[in-house]
């Protein structure tokens, strides 16, 4: 092809801005082909308008891997946001509670068999783990944890839960969305991906340590990174938001039986009241954090359960107590342990009664604290900064409340936990979680597929091996 000058200099600018919008697409993908053949007639023919509108074209034909903004809009488009919305309204319907997640790992691994991307089940019973990209590290976790709560939902809407006493009712049914949006994501940009991505699809969550089992079940094997989220009823939709260091609590629960010797309540001389017994340990449990604690390292100590008596006139032979200790370092985690058992049982004693205390942790095992990575901090931030802008990334205050993403935290050499903010004033007042009167903004399952499927990318491409030898696609996970 004879080219004048004048031409000649128009193709060669045409394709130098290509190349600079467009460094990381594989041009011939997503009919990028046919773009550049048009964009050369059109440079030939000296129609420079026409090229530049076809350059603007190309910039945004499809998101770059490495574009997190491109990748949110690709998120929010409409058939893409149906389909999320569809598969966390099925989930929602069907309520499993932990380790009995059948049908939503049914579901999840049906999606990942429509997009091609191989996975392994099952984990800790329910659980699946996937991969996408080139089977060699780096290695990138992303996870989702996808049980329901004990409890009966009070929302009257067209997808309310059709089992009785299950509720979606804390947001797990919109991360598996939000994991399989991000499966989709990677899975287009396969070619792309400069190393490994695992997706956990994690059951139990709700107290029964599902994590723990995922762990020991080998999911996280060669695992450097790991990232999680939860959807914040509090954080404005659109915000993402986040801290270094401990951003959730490490918790644990107790239960004890003091015993005592009944009779009746006339004569309380001939017997050993374990219910005065029982009121003096609660009292002196809430001073194990006003009197023993650091002021400025935040604990909590709960009694929630007392169980004694059931006449107004006999005193029991013995009182039932339980509840919850909280803590954000491990240090002051196993203190509060061990002073909650020797104050139940001296505190007993003092009334004349015996105590046994069980930390039940064989059913409930104790969740450590979930601690951020500090330098992953500042890559969320940057790649947070790209998507939503600097103003949408806020700080997140610690909360007490206890994640078992924190054993991902203890396997993992860097992990990192935030916030999907999905708070819109505009459609009334948001319910907290855990309520019966929970509700999901959707709106916000594009944020979190967008995100996690970017920091996995931008990890991955940041992180790359110090030889750059091609790697054949297997699968060392």
């Amino acid at each position: 092809l004879q080219l004048s000058p004048r031409h000649s200099c128009a193709f060669r600018l045409i394709d130098t801005v290509v190349q600079y919008k467009c460094p990381n697409r594989k041009r011939e993908r997503h009919g990028g082909i046919h773009l550049l053949l048009l964009l050369a007639m059109a440079a030939y023919a000296g129609l420079l308008r026409v090229a530049l509108v076809l350059i603007a074209a190309a910039a945004t034909w499809a998101a770059a891997l490495d574009d997190p903004a491109g990748l949110l809009r690709r998120a929010k488009e409409a058939e893409f946001m149906d389909w999320m919305v569809g598969v966390r309204r099925r989930i929602h319907e069907n309520p499993e509670l932990g380790y009995e997640e059948f049908d939503t790992s049914e579901l999840v691994r049906r999606e990942l068999d429509a997009m091609g991307i191989p996975y392994r089940h099952p984990f800790a019973v329910t659980g699946v783990v996937a991969t996408v990209g080139t089977g060699g590290p780096p290695f990138v976790a992303l996870r989702a944890d996808m049980d329901a709560l004990p409890m009966q939902e009070s929302v009257e809407w067209e997808h309310k839960s059709k089992v009785p006493g299950k509720m979606h009712g804390c947001g797990h049914d919109a991360h598996v969305a939000m994991l399989l949006g991000s499966a989709k994501i990677l899975q287009e940009h396969r070619d792309e991906l400069k190393g490994t991505v695992a997706l956990l699809f994690q059951p139990a969550e709700e107290g029964g340590g599902g994590a723990k089992k995922m762990v020991e079940a080998g999911a996280v094997e060669n695992i450097e990174v790991m990232f999680g989220l939860h959807v914040a009823d509090s954080v404005p939709i659109g915000v993402l938001a986040s801290r270094p260091g401990p951003i959730m609590a490490g918790s644990g629960f107790f239960e004890a039986v003091i015993s005592g010797k009944g009779g009746h309540a006339a004569l309380p001389h001939h017997t050993i009241d374990p219910i005065l017994a029982a009121s003096n340990v609660i009292v002196s449990l809430q001073q194990l954090v006003s009197r023993e604690a650091d002021p400025l390292d935040s604990q909590v100590v709960t009694v929630g359960k007392f169980q004694g008596g059931g006449a107004f006139n006999v005193i029991p032979d013995s009182v039932t107590i339980g509840g919850t200790f909280r803590a954000f370092m491990k240090e002051s985690f196993n203190q509060l342990k061990q002073r909650i058992e020797e104050v139940i049982v001296t505190q007993a004693s003092v009334q004349r009664c015996s105590a046994v205390v069980d930390f039940l942790d064989k059913d409930k095992p104790f969740f450590p604290p979930t601690i951020n990575n500090p330098e992953l901090h500042d890559f969320f931030a940057k790649v947070c900064s790209e998507m939503v802008g600097p103003n949408n990334v806020r700080e997140k205050q610690p909360l007490m409340g206890a994640e078992d993403f924190s054993f991902y935290t203890e396997a993992v050499p860097k992990t990192y936990y935030y916030f999907v903010g999905m708070l819109n004033e505009t459609r009334g007042p948001q319910a907290p979680h855990h309520s019966p009167y929970f509700t999901i903004n959707e709106d916000a399952l594009p944020y979190g597929a967008a995100m996690q499927a970017s920091l996995a990318a931008r990890y991955l491409l940041e992180h790359q091996p110090a030889t750059a030898a091609k790697v054949e696609p297997r699968d060392e996970l």
